[in-house]
This record gives C-alpha cells, structure tokens and sequence, in this order.
C-alpha cells in the first residue's frame, strides 16, 4: 500500500529523530518506507491487513495538516477521516480557494474552532483541503457545516445549524438511556 505525502509535510511524518515514523509503525505494527525525494510512502503490514489501513489514515490525516497527536485518533475503530475537496465548490481559482479556506477558518480561527468544539471534531484546512476527524455522526454533522460555508451560507445560519445539532444529539442520548 502506497500514499503519497506533500514534500512540505515529509518532516512532519517523519518528526525529530524518526520519531513520528517510528511511533506510526509501533502503533500500527507496519513498516513504513519514506522517499524524501518523491513523498511517497510505501506501508508494509504485519499480521493485521487493518494495521495498514490505520497507518494509511494516519498518514493522509498528517499529509492535510493534522499533527500527529490529532492523526492518533485514527487508531480508535471509531474515528474516521474525511476530506472535502475546496475546488468542488470554488474551481482552480486561486482567489476564490483563498477566500473559501478563509470562510471555513474564519476570523482568528473561530469559525474552524466552533465547527470542532460543536462537533467534537479535529478541523484541519489545508491546501485545496478541509479534512476532519471523527466519529461517523460527527463528521456528518461537521461535513454538512462546511459544505455550508463553502456554499456561501451566513456563518450564523451555519453556527443555528450547528447548535440545533448538538441539542438533537443531546436529547438522542438522553432518550436512550
């Protein structure tokens, strides 16, 4: 199994020492075989096929920007990675992709920050990218809001969706109690 890294955040899976790489690898039980020059990333399993397919979304979540602590979610068997391709919604401009990362990211992070506190989510904006961490329904809920966003939608219709999704949530877990 193969994943192709950008050569601006080789560093960061690798981390001081070799030590990311090798914290991966331990994690997951694989082997990993980093090119430098390519960025691309050859992922080895041991005995669990699984292993592999974790130390993939690892690698993909560290390649969108995440920090490895953020990736290591990844090896709950609830968490998933998803990423929303900008261009879908904004083309190959290179202004309109500016000012859609800037929607979603918001003034001083706080758009970015109220998606994840209200999600319980990792948000992460990087490149023509919006990738996210979380469980199934959370990725759901945070999908849609940055679907939203970079829709075009007021950040105040987004932030009453939000919150009306919480409170769904909330009243869901206390009726099945």
């Amino acid at each position: 199994m193969y994943v192709r890294i950008p050569m601006d955040r080789i560093g960061a899976v690798i981390g001081p020492n070799g030590e990311i790489k090798r914290e991966i690898e331990r994690l997951t039980s694989t082997k990993l075989t980093i090119d430098s020059d390519t960025g691309c990333v050859k992922i080895e399993a041991g005995d669990d096929p699984l292993s592999a397919l974790k130390a993939e979304s690892i690698l993909k979540a560290i390649a969108r920007g995440f920090s490895s602590q953020r990736a290591f979610r990844l090896l709950d068997d609830d968490q998933l990675l998803e990423i929303v391709d900008i261009t879908d919604f904004a083309g190959d401009s290179e202004r309109a992709l500016s000012r859609l990362r800037g929607r979603v990211i918001g003034e001083q992070g706080k758009t970015r920050e109220t998606i994840e506190r209200m999600t319980d989510t990792y948000i992460s904006i990087y490149g023509k990218t919006v990738a996210a961490i979380g469980t199934a329904e959370q990725l759901a809920v945070a999908r849609e809001a940055i679907e939203m966003l970079l829709s075009g939608r007021e950040h105040s219709t987004v932030y009453r969706f939000l919150d009306r999704k919480r409170r769904e949530a909330r009243e869901n877990q206390l009726a099945s109690r």
